[in-house]
């Protein structure tokens, strides 16, 4: 038979409060996100507001109300006639007090006005809205129309067709034939050879187009193409029956048609970045700042604060609600000064360990790691991992993304630390001023590299050359023959 008893235990647990939980959610976030973050706040939370506003209603309610809120703002700050909390209450304002000061100001430098987002934004013709601007030019019979319509819709970023015609010549009822004329025609607009269904018939498709009559250059496209994406040249020049000097001016022709004909209007936007810390040189030191740029600067609302004092005595529901959302702002503002501090230690660290990169270059690139940093400056190595997310660091050598410090270390022959980045700067160096006629191979470049002090096997080595997209000696050999490379 079940008993049931009632036990008293003490046991220990690590608990994170809201408070800290928001300051570690905070971390990570990026300048767009946490503007994001504190417009939210700021639409949820009366305590908090931006510099600047109701300093009106502000002093009117001052020159109003001034002598009976300043008696009970007192009674609020001395706290003697609050039934419960007090003394909690009291620490808790007296941690915040710097936020309750007039001439309180945010870590954050001059707001500086940015253009609005809307004007900066132009929109851009897609393949498209290309294509179908020329198919409503071309195809006036409603079949065709939507024949061209359901082929356009199923052409990919490359401008190849996506969907068997004989699946789409079933879809809308209609003979397969007639898809094949509406595609074909497609093929001819601009770009030429979008909506083929694979590279050879996209490159005939160009070539036809251009009236290239080079015969040999389409055998090649038509029957070689294999070899030709593996550089084997001197297999190509046997099967041809040509010497590879000949074959060498057929290639050059295939090479000037383009292999993915939707490309030039869906190209890859570039990325612009907003760097997070800015790092310049005064001096023989580095100057660490933050980038504060469209962030919104808060502070405490007095109005509010105000309200929150008259409450103590004639609305005890309203003065719950207003210290609940105090507590808050307060913790808000807190968690993103430490936001700013512990981002500003990992920059300061970073800056310091790789001050000679910043200074001098890659050569001087030193390795890093988030534990290395973490113990130093008395942080849990997450948290550093939560700092480096997402962040830009900007510096006399350019802008980089805050990871790109950390990779591991690879021990030289007097025992000191070397950046295996410093390793992939010297093998890409190596490849570029190499011999054409007699390329370093994965072993020869261990063998150079153990002579200048870098001791890596043969498989880090091909690892490395492949992370630099750096084809094997052998390949790089025939296109260096080929392309006739002194």
């Amino acid at each position: 038979m079940m008993k049931q008893r009632l036990d008293q235990r003490q046991v220990q647990k690590l608990i994170l409060a809201p408070a800290l939980q928001q300051a570690i959610k905070l971390l990570p976030m990026t300048n767009l996100e946490l503007i994001e973050v504190i417009d939210e706040e700021l639409s949820e939370n009366p305590m908090l507001e931006l510099e600047g506003e109701s300093i009106d209603r502000q002093a009117e309610a001052s020159e109003d109300n001034a002598p009976a809120e300043s008696a009970k703002t007192e009674a609020l700050e001395a706290g003697p006639e609050e039934p419960a909390g007090n003394d909690d209450d009291a620490a808790f304002e007296s941690y915040f007090q710097e936020y309750f000061d007039d001439g309180f100001r945010p870590s954050s430098q001059e707001r500086r006005e940015i253009p609005a987002m809307e004007n900066t934004l132009a929109g851009e013709t897609t393949l498209w809205d290309h294509l179908d601007w020329q198919a409503n030019l071309t195809f006036h019979e409603p079949v065709e129309r939507d024949i061209a319509e359901r082929i356009i819709g199923n052409i990919n970023d490359d401008g190849y067709l996506t969907v068997p015609p004989l699946e789409l010549a079933e879809t809308i009822g209609v003979p397969v034939e007639r898809v094949e004329a509406v595609r074909r025609t497609i093929m001819a607009f601009d770009p030429v050879g979008v909506a083929a269904l694979e590279l050879k018939e996209c490159l005939l498709a160009q070539m036809d187009y251009l009236e290239i009559k080079d015969e040999t250059a389409r055998t090649i496209v038509t029957q070689h193409l294999g070899l030709l994406e593996k550089c084997d040249y001197a297999q190509l020049a046997k099967l041809l029956g040509r010497p590879a000097s000949a074959v060498k001016y057929h290639i050059e022709v295939i090479k000037r048609l383009d292999p993915t004909p939707g490309r030039k209007y869906s190209k890859a936007r570039p990325s612009y970045i907003t760097p997070d810390i800015i790092v310049t040189k005064e001096g023989d030191d580095f100057k660490i700042s933050l980038n504060d740029e469209g962030l919104p600067r808060l502070r405490i609302n007095a109005y509010y604060r105000q309200l929150l004092a008259k409450a103590f005595k004639d609305n005890p529901d309203a003065y719950h609600f207003l210290k609940d959302k105090m507590k808050k702002a307060l913790w808000f503002l807190r968690s993103l000064d430490q936001r700013d501090q512990t981002i500003f230690k990992v920059a300061r660290y970073v800056v310091d360990k790789q001050k000679d990169f910043i200074d001098k270059g890659m050569d001087f690139i030193r390795p890093l790691t988030l534990m290395e940093i973490a113990q130093e400056i008395g942080v849990h190595e997450s948290t550093v991992g939560r700092v480096v997310a997402n962040k830009f660091i900007m510096t006399p050598q350019g802008v980089y993304s805050l990871k790109y410090f950390f990779h591991k270390a690879l021990i030289g022959d007097a025992g000191e630390d070397v950046s295996s980045l410093r390793v992939k700067d010297r093998i890409r160096k190596m490849v570029e001023a190499e011999d054409k006629t007699a390329p370093f191979s994965d072993m020869e470049i261990e063998a150079v590299l153990g002579r200048e002090n870098f001791h890596i096997a043969r498989r880090t080595v091909a690892k490395y050359r492949k992370q630099l997209k750096i084809l094997p000696s052998h390949i790089r050999k025939r296109k260096y023959q080929m392309e006739g490379t002194p």
